[in-house]
């Protein structure tokens, strides 16, 4: 059985945004961001993983789920394939983490990524960098099960 859930989430950018974190990548509802926020790439963001949809929640729950984000902002587009784990809990109220690494607290929604705020386009970083500019976050999680019963 295939079973899947989407989320959108409108986040913006900021003077402060370097992106240079090896292992993370984050984005906030906060409207600040100091320069020490390096693994930051969006701020005032309209969702944080307390706030993601209860489909995407359940199957971002189970270990098999595999996690397509989408980054969008003007005609630049980068993407980053991650997992889902049952143990995280995605209760932040205002943050959203993924991480290359198994490492889970309750702003991380995926794990395992293929990329971190390091290698997410520098094109799209710099267009990041003014505070005026939107990115369009797409969550598409997907998950693969085995139906149990008979074979028809």
């Amino acid at each position: 059985m295939i079973e899947y859930a989407t989320d959108h989430i409108i986040a913006y950018g900021h003077p402060n945004i370097k992106a240079t974190h090896r292992t993370t990548l984050e984005i906030t509802t906060e409207d600040y961001l100091t320069p020490r926020g390096d693994c930051i790439i969006a701020i005032k963001a309209d969702k944080a993983a307390k706030h993601l949809s209860p489909r995407l929640k359940n199957l971002l729950k189970k270990d098999n789920t595999i996690l397509i984000i989408q980054l969008e902002a003007q005609d630049i587009k980068d993407t980053i394939i991650a997992q889902g784990s049952r143990h995280l809990t995605l209760t932040s109220p205002t943050s959203i983490v993924i991480r290359k690494s198994t490492y889970i607290d309750d702003r991380t929604i995926a794990i395992k990524a293929s990329k971190a705020a390091k290698n997410i386009s520098r094109k799209l970083i710099n267009y990041l960098k003014n505070k005026q500019q939107i990115i369009n976050i797409r969550l598409i999680a997907i998950h693969i099960s085995q139906e149990s019963g008979p074979v028809a």
